[in-house]
C-alpha cells in the first residue's frame, strides 16, 4: 500500500506518492482537484494520506478525499521524533517543521541548516540530537522583483535570470537582477557563514521551487561542496510523519 502526501503551499499545490519511503509519483498544480487524487489513489492503491496546509480556507474536495483515504492533517504536534522547542508552535508554519522532519529523517544525528526556497525564503536549523528551537523568514525570489515594481513609480516588473553573474548592473533591468539575485547571495552566504561559526560540521539542504535556482547562485561559493538539493524534502517530512506517528 501506498501513502497520499499533499502540500497546500502559498503558490502551489504539491502532491507526491510514497512506497514506504520510496517516491513513487509527484506532481504540483495552482488548483489540485478531486478528480486528479481519486486517479492517483486507484492507480498506487492507496490506504492513507497526510494534508499540509499553509492556508486557512479548506478545499473543497477535502471532504470527498476523507471518505476514500484515512486522511490525517498535520500540524506542529506531530513532531516525528524532533523536540520542537519553537516558543510559539501553533504559529510555526507547518512547512518549515515539515522540512526539518525531513530532514533529521535523510540525515540524523547531524547538525542541518534547511535552507526553503519558496514564495518566501526560510531558514531553519536542527541539530544533531533531533533539536529545533526556530529560524528566520524572509521575502522569496519572485517576491523581491514584484515588491520593487509595486512599491515603486518606474522600477518595472522583471524576472530573474539564472545567467546573470556581474557584480553590478550597468542598467535598470539588470541593476534591479544585481540587488534582487546577488541581495539574496549574500544572505544566502551570510545565514551559512553564521551557523558555520557555531557548528563546524554543518549540512546545508536546499529546498523548494526556487532550490535549483538558489544551487546556480552559489555554485561559485565556498558553500557549493556542502549543499544538498533535497527539492522533495517537506513532501519526505510529511511522508515520514504519517509512518512514524509514535507521538
Amino acid at each position: 500500500m501506498a501513502n497520499l502526501v499533499i502540500d497546500i503551499g502559498n503558490t502551489y499545490t504539491k502532491i507526491a506518492v510514497f512506497g514506504h519511503e520510496k517516491v513513487l509519483h509527484t506532481s504540483h498544480y495552482t488548483t489540485a482537484g478531486a478528480e486528479t487524487l481519486f486517479k492517483l489513489i486507484d492507480e498506487y492503491k492507496i490506504n492513507k494520506g497526510i494534508i499540509s496546509s499553509v492556508k486557512k480556507e479548506s478545499e473543497s474536495w477535502l471532504s470527498a478525499l476523507e471518505e476514500r483515504i484515512n486522511l490525517k492533517y498535520f500540524n506542529t504536534e506531530i513532531t516525528a521524533g524532533v523536540s520542537n522547542q519553537y516558543k510559539t508552535p501553533k504559529t510555526l508554519g507547518p512547512d518549515r517543521l515539515a522540512a526539518i522532519i525531513g530532514a533529521n529523517k535523510l540525515y540524523p544525528g547531524k547538525n542541518t541548516l534547511v535552507i526553503d526556497a519558496g514564495t518566501c525564503i526560510t531558514y531553519d536549523w536542527i541539530d544533531s540530537g533531533g533539536n529545533y528551537f526556530g529560524g528566520s523568514i524572509s521575502p522569496g525570489l519572485k517576491m523581491r522583483y514584484k515588491a520593487l515594481n509595486y512599491y515603486t513609480g518606474n522600477l518595472p516588473l522583471i524576472s530573474a535570470d539564472a545567467t546573470f553573474d556581474d557584480t553590478y548592473g550597468s542598467d535598470t533591468t539588470t541593476s534591479i537582477r544585481s540587488g534582487v539575485q546577488n541581495g539574496i547571495k549574500y544572505e544566502l552566504t551570510g545565514f551559512i557563514k553564521s551557523y558555520q561559526n557555531n557548528e563546524t560540521e554543518l549540512n546545508i539542504v536546499l529546498c523548494g521551487g526556487d532550490s535549483i535556482f538558489f544551487d546556480t547562485l552559489l555554485k561559485n561559493s565556498i558553500f557549493a561542496p556542502y549543499i544538498k538539493n533535497e527539492p522533495y524534502l517537506v513532501l519526505k517530512g510529511l511522508n515520514a510523519a504519517i509512518t512514524n506517528n509514535n507521538d
